[in-house]
C-alpha cells in the first residue's frame, strides 16, 4: 500500500493512498530523486505551492510462531 503524507506549514494534514504515478506520460512504479513526475492521490486534490509530499509504503507481514 503506497501512501503519501501531505505536509503543509510543518503540519501533517493526513496520509493518502497514491492512485497513480506518472513519469512524462507513462505510468510509473517509481521515480528517481530529483526527477519530475505527476501524482494523483485518492481523496485529496488541494495541493498548494509549498506542500511537501512524503511517500512511504505499508507492508503487512504475516506473523509466525517460532
Amino acid at each position: 500500500d503506497n501512501r503519501v503524507h501531505v505536509i503543509r506549514d510543518n503540519t501533517v494534514l493526513n496520509d493518502y493512498r497514491i492512485a497513480s504515478l506518472k513519469r512524462e506520460k507513462d505510468d510509473a512504479k517509481e521515480v528517481r530523486d530529483g526527477m519530475e513526475c505527476g501524482i494523483r492521490l485518492e481523496g485529496f486534490n488541494d495541493v498548494k505551492e509549498g506542500d511537501l509530499l512524503e511517500a512511504f509504503r505499508i507492508d503487512e507481514i504475516q506473523r509466525t510462531l517460532s
